[in-house]
């Protein structure tokens, strides 16, 4: 689905790959309907747009408000009289910590944030999808979600889950006019953690968690929106991502062990 004139709705547009999001559609000549549920990043999305701001609301929200969810389409098509598209980027990471340290509370959290709002948000939208000339789901998981990555063991089965719920709406959606593409970044350089409160601020200007090689959170926008615009089925963001989906399906206990060799200094010991 070509986005220029489109309108599209963005979650988790306050900060990284999500407010880049927001640039790279509003650059292709979209409306955008930018969701968060910070008030004070999303101002600054806003104001950082520029004048393309015209084109563009703001919505504070948390996705896993069911109730709040539903309210939104109504208040999209309000701002925008439509709605062409949705991409499902908000998310949350864990803490570093083993599955048996990690409490349930935690457990609940990151899974309600990553799975159930992208099911809130997809489950709010699509019936208005449905009824456009053409329409489009990009939901954002993760390579973490294709291979299991020690730490987060809960993030990544969240990130799963996404993965196959989209497959399978992408297979329910086949002769409509909604297409579906799922997402699978690697490391991209965003401020997650931070947002996520699984390391603070002085941590992350430390350079604590540093040393891996990341994907620009613009180089990242810019691959979805284009996997968007082009109908792919998934899109894989970095080289890391790439490499490790090739290897993974390919030698998958090998890829499992690359990943813990280059995670274990983050681990407990």
């Amino acid at each position: 689905m070509k986005v220029n004139g489109k309108v599209i709705v963005v979650s988790g547009a306050g900060s990284g790959i999500g407010r880049e999001l927001v640039f790279e559609l509003l650059k292709r000549g979209a409306t955008v309907a930018a969701v968060d549920i910070s008030a004070e990043t999303l101002a600054a999305t806003f104001e950082l747009a520029g004048d393309a701001r015209s084109r563009m609301s703001t919505h504070v929200v948390d996705i896993a408000d069911r109730e709040a969810v539903n309210a939104l389409p109504d208040a999209v098509i309000a701002a925008h009289g439509a709605v062409d598209g949705i991409i499902n980027n908000a998310g949350i990471i864990q803490k570093f910590v083993l599955f048996k340290d990690l409490p349930l509370a935690d457990i609940e959290r990151v899974m309600t944030i990553n799975f159930y709002g992208t099911l809130y948000m997809t489950g709010a939208f699509l019936p208005h999808l449905l009824q456009r000339p053409e329409g489009h789901i990009a939901n954002i998981a993760s390579m973490g979600g294709f291979l299991p990555v020690p730490g987060q063991t809960i993030y990544g089965a969240s990130k799963a889950a996404v993965k196959l719920y989209t497959e399978g709406l992408n297979s329910e959606l086949q002769n409509t006019n909604v297409g579906v593409t799922i997402v699978f970044p690697g490391a991209i350089a965003t401020n997650i953690a931070l947002n996520s409160g699984v390391m603070t601020k002085e941590q992350l200007e430390s350079g604590a968690g540093s040393g891996y090689k990341t994907t620009a959170a613009d180089v990242a926008a810019r691959t979805i929106v284009e996997g968007i615009e082009d109908k792919k089925y998934r899109v894989l963001v970095g080289s890391d991502a790439k490499m490790m989906d090739f290897l993974y399906r390919l030698m998958p206990e090998r890829a499992a062990g690359i990943i813990y060799n280059q995670m274990k200094n983050l681990l407990p010991e």
